[in-house]
């Protein structure tokens, strides 16, 4: 089965991953702005760079709804 498909035309691509990080693995920077929160979520882009960092994954999600992205869990 060698037979070509046309999938239209490329487009922008649109995931983001979200995933938990530990404010302990975080620059000395960003910890003191971390409060008491023991664990933030980044948004990252499909080429790996992190877009943000949230409190909570919920609100990860959100912004990137809001981004026009559609984000997934890293695990």
């Amino acid at each position: 089965m060698n037979t070509k498909y046309d999938f239209g035309a490329e487009t922008d691509d649109r995931i983001v991953y979200v995933r938990a990080v530990a404010v302990a693995d975080l620059p000395d920077e960003i910890r003191a702005q971390a409060g008491d929160l023991r664990t933030l979520y980044a948004v990252h882009g499909a080429d790996g760079e992190r877009l943000a960092l949230v409190a909570d994954c919920q609100m990860a999600f959100a912004l990137a709804r809001q981004n026009d992205r559609t984000p997934v869990h890293v695990h």
